[in-house]
């Protein structure tokens, strides 16, 4: 083992360590870095009735050690978390512990639950590809996986709640009550896990080894599982991140349904600043996102055998199968028509006798609670929502292209960020920086861009290791030279395409932080807003949330779509690289 392999594995594990510290006690400086007195927060969580005087918030400080100052209270928490006490809370004056190991049953329960569904959905998806050997189900797969969690408990809601009353909508007394939430964080989960096995079988069914079993008798059960279990390896750590993504969805989706799991106890931690609870529930989330990791790494080393640790490993290439031009067109058409035709509206303009109106001639789309035009807030929202995205991809980009030359760095610190779903940062963000459009920006940004640094930690060393640079080096090539001309351009290229696959769904993030109320405030027409707004009366009028949700689904599909027609295209040409 070289010097080098050694040392990228303390460098992961001290800046993951630095960077879980980093995350706890930013928590416990929660308070203090918000600007808001703690005292009457608490104090109106406790009672809303009973008045703010001083010697109530002076007794609220006692109280909760609060006159002691930041350090002091942080040091106490981390002595008690030595000793398994996580502390009091805050508002309700119970223990912390049993009220976070409750939260964390029922969201393992229901990620257990949607985490079998996405598996029972790839399945569906991928079994067509090894029937007919050769076809990919990727464009179908990208159906299910432009839908956000936190739309599709909405019209789960809507539909199989409040107009068809087959399943109770909300809280959580039965197995009946985890349908609906696990079906809305299973189907997008399944169609990209779907997507990702289905795109790289064709790959595998073509090699010699497929041909010689098949002619040598060999079961079609065996050969397909035999190319699962070679395509899965470079797989297996997405299916990690798709696990602690449920978790991420789960905190809108329990949100909606009203379910008491981990993330929405985290939620109300949050916005009650109720310290201790939400120190517990953030710990827990990071524990379990770390474990999720931790477990996909093991898999994937039991499934690539001694192939890894003897260097003779050879992973099959990527091959996309291009979608149909139309598909990505049509989608194109009519998202940009309707965009187009709300721009020429007047998004603020209120009229309180057509609230609430069914869409008619005048009002395309319907209108709100306030009488608003639907359609106009669509339009004039795109910009806002997709623009937003459009910034935070491209600082994404910037950061991962920077990091994907310390491998060591961003490995651990990408474990933490992958462990923080978007939902938990926007809480931490909006506690200190107060909720809107530039907050939530910076927490999606905080924790989008891993995914695309192991991309480029990956091709950077494919560079450096090719026969070219080190024939550059042997005529005398100078270090900048190289990193300038070669290096940098040779990578840049396909993580940026990367980039723009992960457009939809940093839009998508955006919007539930929006839907929280973590992102963008009223009265702006934000995507996100707007289904949050809609909320209070999507039973009388479900049009004012569907708008946005269809909006949203169609602006996810036609990012996918027309990156599978381009890569589809390109692929022959970029195997090595887009693999």
């Amino acid at each position: 083992m070289s010097l080098r392999t050694r040392v990228l594995p303390t460098a992961a594990g001290s800046t993951r360590t630095l960077c879980l510290v980093s995350v706890l006690a930013a928590v416990g400086l929660l308070p203090w870095l918000s600007g808001k007195d703690p005292a009457l927060t608490v104090l109106r969580a406790r009672s809303a009735e009973q008045e703010p005087t001083k010697e109530a918030l002076d007794a609220v400080r006692r109280d909760l050690g609060l006159d002691v100052g930041p350090l002091s209270l942080l040091g106490s928490w981390t002595g008690d978390l030595l000793h398994g006490d996580l502390g009091t809370s805050w508002v309700s004056g119970a223990d912390v512990l049993p009220s976070v190991v409750a939260g964390l049953q029922v969201s393992l329960a229901l990620m257990g639950a949607a985490f079998g569904v996405a598996v029972l959905l790839a399945c569906a998806l991928v079994a067509p590809v090894l029937v007919r050997g050769r076809a990919s189900a990727g464009a179908w797969a990208a159906v299910p996986a432009a839908v956000p969690e936190f739309l599709l408990a909405t019209v789960a809601l809507l539909v199989c709640g409040v107009w068809l009353g087959w399943l109770p909508t909300s809280g959580w007394q039965g197995p009946a009550y985890m349908v609906l939430p696990a079906l809305a964080l299973g189907i997008p989960a399944g169609g990209l896990l779907g997507r990702l096995v289905a795109d790289a079988l064709p790959a595998v069914l073509d090699e010699r080894w497929v041909e010689l079993w098949r002619g040598a008798g060999v079961s079609r059960t065996r050969v397909s599982g035999a190319a699962l279990r070679r395509v899965l390896p470079p797989l297996v750590p997405q299916f990690g991140m798709v696990a602690v993504g449920l978790t991420g969805g789960a905190v809108a989706v329990e949100t909606v349904f009203a379910v008491p799991g981990i993330g929405r106890t985290a939620l109300g931690a949050a916005k009650s600043q109720d310290l201790p609870l939400l120190q517990g529930a953030v710990l827990a989330l990071l524990l379990l996102g770390l474990t999720a990791g931790a477990t996909a790494a093991f898999t994937r080393r039991r499934l690539l055998g001694p192939a890894l640790r003897d260097a003779s490993l050879t992973l099959p290439p990527s091959r996309p199968v291009r979608t149909r031009p139309a598909i990505p067109l049509t989608l194109f058409t009519l998202l940009a028509v309707a965009i187009g035709r709300g721009l020429l509206r007047d998004p603020y303009a209120v009229h309180t006798t057509d609230r609430l109106a069914a869409p008619s001639w005048s009002h395309p789309l319907g209108t709100d609670a306030l009488g608003r035009d639907v359609l106009a807030r669509l339009g004039h929202g795109a910009a806002p929502t997709v623009g937003t995205a459009a910034a935070v991809c491209l600082l994404s980009l910037l950061l991962a292209l920077a990091l994907g030359f310390l491998p060591g760095v961003a490995a651990g610190a990408a474990d933490i960020a992958n462990a923080l779903p978007p939902v938990i940062v926007g809480i931490l963000v909006a506690a200190a920086a107060g909720p809107g459009t530039g907050g939530a920006a910076l927490a999606v940004a905080l924790i989008s861009w891993p995914p695309l640094a192991a991309h480029a930690a990956a091709l950077v060393q494919e560079v450096r290791a090719s026969s070219f640079l080190t024939a550059q080096r042997a005529i005398g090539a100078p270090p900048l030279w190289i990193l300038t001309r070669h290096v940098l351009p040779s990578v840049a290229a396909p993580v940026a395409r990367h980039a723009l696959l992960r457009l939809p769904g940093i839009a998508l993030a955006l919007a539930s932080l929006g839907f929280l109320g973590l992102g963008a405030q009223p009265p702006a027409p934000e995507w996100g807003l707007l289904l949050d707004e809609s909320r209070a009366y999507v039973e009388r009028a479900p049009w004012a949330a569907l708008a946005p949700a269809l909006a949203l689904a169609l602006l996810a599909a036609l990012a996918i779509s027309t990156a599978t027609h381009t890569q589809g295209r390109t692929a022959p040409k970029e195997t090595s690289v887009e693999a």
